[in-house]
């Protein structure tokens, strides 16, 4: 496994993503922010956590917000509900208790994504913890790709924020970039960034510059992990 991405301002970061027709919000705290690539290992939950939390202590030095990958532990894509919940976890179950003492040890804010466990439901979800090792909420994603459409319920969460000292940070999971609804929400609420955990399938292009595009207007940044 690597790490991807490091360190940036979130003032820099917001730059990036604004466009002359939506200028970036002034802020007078910087937010350093880390984005770390994993590839889990599917069937060893074991030596997936072991690999996902020795980056996240490397990546949590010196940052303020760390987001890992979606369903960052089990890997992605199960072929039925069964397959699923074999892994699926509680909100404070295993993989929540060792980010906590990460995001507390380090004092940054976590958001990482896991299949949640609901007892009726299963969703594709992310912890955001907060630097007190506290789990703030859990989001849900909204609008399901493919790949999770024989085990994921879709989310009822709604889209939702976190508060910072440098300000208001918001939550999606990959294929939720695709919902209208989403994007036209981060135009209005204007957050200083997207925490986006994916987990991107294989393909022959990569999706920088489609969602480079799909976040031009929103003057917010996108902090992806995949």
């Amino acid at each position: 496994p690597t790490q991807r991405g490091n360190h940036i301002t979130g003032h820099r970061a917001i730059q990036r993503s604004g466009s002359p027709q939506s200028a970036p919000l002034s802020y007078k705290v910087d937010m350093r922010v880390t984005a770390i690539q994993y590839k889990a290992i599917k069937g060893d939950h074991e030596a997936s956590l072991a690999g996902l939390v020795a980056l996240a202590e490397q990546g949590a030095q010196e940052t303020d917000l760390l987001v890992l990958p979606e369903m960052a532990v089990t890997g992605y894509a199960f072929e039925s509900v069964e397959a699923a919940r074999s892994v699926a976890e509680a909100p404070e179950g295993p993989t929540f208790e060792a980010l906590s003492k990460i995001a507390r040890r380090h004092r940054c804010w976590i958001v990482s994504g896991f299949p949640e466990d609901a007892g009726e439901h299963l969703y594709n979800s992310a912890h955001v913890i907060d630097p007190h090792g506290e789990l703030v909420f859990v989001y849900r994603k909204t609008l399901l790709y493919e790949a999770d459409l024989p085990w994921a319920s879709p989310g009822d969460s709604g889209w939702r924020t976190f508060e910072t000292s440098a300000g208001s940070f918001a939550v999606g999971i990959c294929m939720d970039l695709n919902d209208d609804e989403l994007i036209c929400w981060l135009a209005e609420r204007r957050p200083r960034a997207l925490a986006f955990p994916t987990n991107w399938i294989d393909q022959e292009h990569t999706p920088w510059d489609y969602w480079a595009w799909r976040m031009i207007d929103t003057g917010t940044a996108l902090v992806a992990a995949i």
